[in-house]
């Protein structure tokens, strides 16, 4: 009964390993191809919800909900790989990675490092913890297959997402 767990957890590392590609790709390099087509600038901001977010003068909504999305699946990995840890181990690691990544941006001159992100990023990897919880409450013992494939068709379509990128069919400009 041990294999069909094991080829679970392959399943979900292969696809965390994706997703985490993805993510650095997004919010490291900014969904550029070269390093020339990075920002070169670099702006901190120890402020939440001011700097970066604000456009006129009013909070940039947009901006908080696209980092909460980004890292809900990074709370239901987190839980499918380890659904031992700790609540907030798990949160943690999910901050810890946020932080890396605005810090990165710092190090590098290639953005702003906002506070404000860093909520965002917690905020989704929190939400995706609880949406693990639920699928657990809901379907017991088949949580990780049915969560595998979900996040299949996300895999799919970000993939998709890229291959249209990367064609220029779209163009994207942060």
């Amino acid at each position: 009964m041990e294999k069909p767990k094991n080829n679970q957890n392959k399943i979900t590392a292969g696809l965390f390993a994706v997703y985490l590609f993805a993510l650095t790709w997004i919010i490291v390099f900014k969904m550029q191809f070269s390093f020339q087509g990075l920002p070169d600038f670099r702006k901190i901001n120890l402020i939440p919800f001011a700097g970066s977010a604000n456009v006129n003068n009013q909070i940039d909504f947009n901006e908080i909900v696209y980092n909460v999305l980004a890292f809900i699946p990074f709370g239901i990995y987190i839980s499918m790989l380890k659904p031992n840890w700790s609540f907030l181990k798990k949160i943690a690691v999910i901050s810890g990675v946020s932080l890396l990544f605005e810090v990165l941006q710092f190090i590098f001159a290639i953005g702003a490092s906002d506070i404000t992100d860093l909520i965002g990023n917690t905020l989704g990897g929190i939400i995706g913890v609880g949406v693990y919880i639920v699928f657990c409450k809901l379907f017991s013992t088949k949580t990780n297959k049915i969560l595998n494939i979900l996040t299949s068709l996300g895999v799919i379509f970000l993939v998709a997402l890229v291959l249209v990128l990367i064609s220029g069919v779209i163009r994207f400009k942060f």
